[in-house]
Order: C-alpha cells, then structure tokens, then sequence
C-alpha cells in the first residue's frame, strides 16, 4: 500500500507530520509512505531519525497551503501545493490514499473540485469525525462540510457514513440514528424528518432519532446531522471535556490529601485520557470524493500523524470507495 501524506498540513508542520509518517513506516512495514512538501525541508527533518530500512519517499511541493488561506480560493491559486501534488498522486493510482492535517476546507475543496472529484452519484461529499467513547467509535456526519444539506444528501451522509463504520472501523451491523432534540419519531426539524424518511427506506441498520445522550451511552454507531450542527456538537463536546478536565485538576491540586489521592488514582486517569484522547484516532474521512481522504486536527502531533495513516490504511483495505459505489447503485435514493 502507497499512502500519501501532506508534510506540509499541521500547525507545526514539518516536525510532527515527518515524525509521525517515520513511527507509521516502523508500524506498517510493508506500506510506503509518500512525504509531499518542500523537499528541502521534509528531508532536513528526516536526517533527524534513524530511517534505514524505512519505506519513505519524498515528493517535492513548491507551495503549502496555510489555515490562513481561503478555501474558496487556494484550488487555483495554489495549484503546486502539497495537497495539490498528494491528491493527485492518488487521482493518476501513483498512490492509494491522502492523508493531511492541513486546512480542512482547501483539503475538501482540491479533492472535490480540482483532483479526485465526487464519487458518481454523491450529491455532496461530507466531512466525518470519529469520536471514541468507551472503547468504542462513533462517526458524526456531516462534521462541518455541509451548513445546509437537503434531506436526500443526509440520506446519502447514512449511508457512506454506515460504509465506512463497517468496511474501515469493522462495526458489525452500525446502528444508525439521526441527530434529533428527542428519540420519539416526529421529533426535529421538517429537514430531519424528512431525512428519517428517506434513511428509514434505506438498507441500513436505521433506528431512528438519537440526542447526544445516545451517542455519549454507546447507543448509536453512526451520527448524521448537517454540518452546521455536527460542528456544533463536536466542539462542544471538546469544549466540555476541556472544561471538565481543567475543573478536575484545579481540585485535585487544591490541597494535600487530593495531591495524594490524585498520584494514586493517576493510572486510571491516563487510562480515561486515552480513551477520549483525540489523537488516538487520528483523523477521519472525506466521504463521497473518489478516492480516500483523511483529514486530521492542526494540532496533531506525530502519533495522530501515525493513527492518520491506520486510518487510511483501514479504508483502503476496507475497500470504503468501491462499497460506496455499490451501495449508491442499490440505494433507493437517488
């Protein structure tokens, strides 16, 4: 397997991608990883490690896309950017999957507009978000690709999203909900029941409206929103673990007994750290552009860039894109 990765995407860019493409090359053996970005940098990065053996390769990228920069605009103003040359590599088949923790709206708008391009059918591609919760993974779509989506394009959000939950993350039968302000049937917006209607018809493992509640309890496996409230309910969720966490170690610092307490409880709570540690999961896919895309946070550090490209290796050998065609062809929705 050939995986691409933009040496050029995160906040740090390129110490945590480089490393992060060299602890990937030390796990996944027989896969070679594609550094893309200004070569002189990528490979001054590289003399830092030990890579003997390695299977790394560099492609030079002139030009790097900021998180200054302008979705809208970067497809033609930047057309020898990382993210330019990496998807491309995946469009001519010179590589299997992308993978960038670089502006995830340039990164949405080279791969729909100007590389890969939509899957035949999908009206809209969606951005996912992987949240693991008690050892268990949730994927929420649309995570902010979409603000307004019409009931057909959730519809279509289910399906791909129930795809990858099954093909990449090997969920038996995902259970699928649509994010409501109540689980009984009627509840929402004119767009989500409407969208209830149409996923309801679909073969998927549908079980109607979920809160965030059901999503935090394990209850569901695959989210679907428009990306204006999936946004929403991914950052407050961060927002919250945040807050909690910071409120929690304010205490436990306050005075000697809980200093103690906290130093004996600590294994459990780098054990919970874990399990909600974003980092573990790494990043999340692209869905409904042909080919795979894996989009991770800006500040990703070299084990996101590491569990990135678990993810994209997952989705290749999941076969994601080619199950998304089949189940477009099948659906009734059209």
């Amino acid at each position: 397997m050939r995986i691409v990765l933009d040496a050029m995407g995160s906040d740090a860019m390129p110490v945590p991608d480089v490393e992060g493409a060299i602890e990937a090359a030390r796990v996944f053996t027989e896969d070679t990883i594609i550094l893309v970005g200004d070569e002189q940098r990528v490979k001054a990065e590289l003399g830092k490690h030990q890579t003997t053996g390695l299977k790394l390769e560099v492609v030079h990228a002139s030009e790097i896309i900021t998180m200054e920069d302008k979705p809208g605009l970067v497809g033609k103003a930047k057309p020898n950017s990382s993210m330019h040359v990496g998807l491309n590599l995946v469009k001519d088949g010179s590589a299997d999957a992308f993978v960038t923790a670089g502006n995830t709206g340039a990164a949405h708008a080279i791969s729909t507009l100007f590389t890969l391009h939509r899957i035949p059918g999908v009206k809209r591609p969606a951005l996912s978000a992987i949240i693991r919760l008690r050892g268990s993974e949730v994927v929420i779509v649309d995570a902010g690709a979409n603000a307004d989506a019409k009931p057909d394009w959730l519809a279509q959000f289910a399906l791909m999203g129930s795809i990858y939950a099954k093909n990449a993350l090997k969920l038996t039968n995902p259970r699928v909900a649509v994010l409501s302000n109540g689980e009984e049937e009627g509840k929402g917006t004119e767009q989500t029941r409407a969208a209830a209607e149409l996923i309801a018809q679909m073969p998927l493992n549908f079980i109607g409206n979920a809160e965030p509640k059901d999503m935090l309890k394990g209850h569901v496996d695959v989210v679907v929103a428009d990306g204006f409230v999936g946004n929403i309910l991914i950052k407050s969720m961060e927002a919250a673990t945040s807050t909690m966490a910071g409120a929690l170690r304010d205490e436990l610092m306050a005075g000697v007994f809980t200093k103690i307490g906290a130093l004996l409880a600590r294994p459990a709570f780098d054990r919970v750290r874990k399990q909600i540690d974003p980092f573990e999961v790494g990043g999340a896919p692209l869905l409904g552009v042909n080919g795979v895309v894996i989009i991770g946070h800006g500040r990703s550090n070299a084990k996101a860039i590491k569990n990135a490209i678990g993810q994209a290796r997952s989705a290749v050998s999941g076969r994601v894109i080619e199950s998304i065609k089949m189940g477009l062809q099948s659906a009734p929705i059209k």
